[in-house]
């Protein structure tokens, strides 16, 4: 079983900066697509950002465009999200994912939770003033 870890989670105010990082046990590259995904209390996981492990091909969520980055580093194999002008709904536990099934768009794998293979423990993020 493939192992991911985030780390990187914190509390900021409203228009801060924060990177997390996800370090994978195993060749990134094998994965289909790797992302991350927010869960807040009474909400079911939502897909913030995806990235296809070969090419590159990111997929953001509506909320997060222009403001989050996910890249990947394959020689390390780890995956960052960079967050910027953070705002207190993007307060949740993010969530590290990653698909080993085929993938044909990048999108599909960030639509919905079920199209995740792996998960990583989570890591909070809290916005607040």
């Amino acid at each position: 079983q493939p192992q991911l870890v985030e780390s990187g989670g914190g509390s900021v105010q409203p228009g801060e900066s924060l990177t997390l990082s996800c370090k994978a046990s195993t060749d990134i590259l094998t994965y289909a697509g790797i992302g991350w995904f927010r869960q807040v209390p009474g909400k079911e996981r939502e897909g913030i950002s995806c990235i296809r492990s070969n090419s590159g091909s990111t997929s953001y969520a509506e909320s997060v465009k222009g403001r989050f980055t996910t890249s990947r580093d394959t020689a390390n194999n780890m995956v960052y999200l960079q967050m910027n002008d953070l705002r207190p709904d993007d307060t949740g536990v993010y969530y590290c994912a990653a698909r080993g099934r085929p993938l044909f768009i990048v999108q599909a794998m960030c639509a919905d939770a079920d199209e995740v293979d792996y998960w990583g423990q989570g890591a909070q993020v809290t916005v607040s003033s």
